[in-house]
């Protein structure tokens, strides 16, 4: 259970502030007031300290209370099942704003309540060793991803009538995806074997002659920020599809920037992503070396040794905009780059469209071949 829970709310009405995408501001949309992020950070910074201190009396008090005082308060028969193994998915907390109790996943950082509508941070999931270095603040509004996700129906002609009248588009969710981002050195040593061809003519003969080479190159090619998705609920191919981001505008982590959508924190380590990011650096050095050896009519790798020298991981929250919806039994996931705007998804494909499809192209084509064959067998 979180240690503390946050409310960030406006100063001047205490209704719930949210982080604005296009102001980088926190904003009131109650009384419309404003607030840089280091206001709000300054503001908050003590009453945090203060609320830490209240709920450490809190629980000393409770854990002082005897079992025969606990035990006159249960006035009812309770079933005495518990959560058993889901208890460690789940975490418990109870609104500041209107005293609700909520479930959460243990791995959520933020959140919103659905009965008074207060975004809602839980520091305990991204403090301490767990708190990230960096983070990208939204850059696109809620409005441009719903826009983006109907430009992207819109345009296929092969998608079901049922799924886009069905699926609320508008129910999708900004959410800080957690990233381990790599700094690592690739040394890569190659060879290949390669030919030469030169073909002329002498007298009535045409000569060709072939020279091999033995070839090899070496170096070493640096990488930085590699990204790697540590939230194992997000489809690495998703994820790996919407980028890249701008890294020029990560900015040192606060909290301030939570507000108003959804976070979560990291359930898979560095260590545990570090084998695919260093396979794709492997990759690419060598794909980057083969494109150095140039002027051979052939080119066969004979050999490849990689090195990966690791040299720095940063924990960073990068902004995404998300709809996960079920249809016809199936999970689609949209997902798109809350800063650039790069979307990526999964769609059913209509097989009465397909075919109608099909048969409009096919058709056609079939009676122009058949009249050329017809007319062509006459001449």
């Amino acid at each position: 259970m979180a240690s503390q829970i946050t409310n960030v709310k406006c100063p001047a009405c205490t209704g719930p502030l949210r982080y604005d995408s296009e102001s980088g501001r926190l904003q009131c949309d109650y009384c419309g007031s404003s607030y840089s992020v280091k206001e709000i950070e300054a503001l908050y910074a003590d009453k945090d300290a203060a609320a830490q201190a209240a709920m450490q009396e809190a629980i000393a008090a409770a854990e002082s209370a005897s079992e025969e005082e606990r035990a006159e308060q249960q006035q009812y028969e309770t079933s005495n099942a518990d959560w058993g193994a889901d208890a460690d998915k789940l975490r418990v907390y109870n609104c500041p704003s209107c005293g609700a109790q909520l479930f959460c996943e243990e791995t959520t950082a933020a959140t919103s309540c659905p009965y008074c509508g207060n975004n809602t941070i839980i520091p305990g999931k991204v403090s301490g060793l767990l708190k990230p270095d960096y983070v990208i603040p939204f850059k696109l509004n809620k409005d441009a991803a719903v826009d983006a996700l109907k430009r992207f129906y819109g345009g296929k002609k092969l998608l079901p009538k049922n799924f886009s009248e069905q699926n609320h588009i508008e129910e999708i969710k900004g959410v800080y995806v957690p990233f381990w981002l790599y700094d690592v050195d690739a040394d890569a040593d190659m060879t290949f074997s390669g030919t030469r061809v030169n073909a002329y003519v002498l007298g009535d003969e045409r000569i060709t002659e072939t020279d091999y080479f033995n070839i090899r190159r070496a170096g070493t090619v640096s990488f930085e920020k590699i990204p790697a998705d540590a939230s194992s609920k997000m489809p690495d191919t998703h994820m790996d599809a919407i980028e890249p981001y701008d890294y020029s505008e990560l900015v040192p982590f606060s909290t301030a920037y939570l507000p108003g959508f959804l976070a979560d924190k990291y359930d898979m380590s560095s260590d545990q992503c570090k084998v695919r990011i260093e396979k794709r650096a492997a990759n690419s050095a060598t794909d980057l070396i083969r494109q150095d050896v140039t002027g051979y009519a052939t080119c066969n790798t004979t050999g490849s040794r990689v090195n990966i020298r690791r040299k720095k991981v940063s924990y960073v929250l990068l902004p995404v905009w998300m709809l996960t919806t079920r249809w016809n039994g199936k999970n689609y996931m949209f997902a798109m780059n809350g800063q650039t705007g790069k979307l990526i998804g999964d769609l059913p494909v209509s097989m009465g469209r397909y075919w109608a499809w099909f048969a409009g192209i096919s058709l056609p084509l079939m009676a122009v071949l058949a009249g050329i064959l017809y007319f062509g067998g006459m001449i």
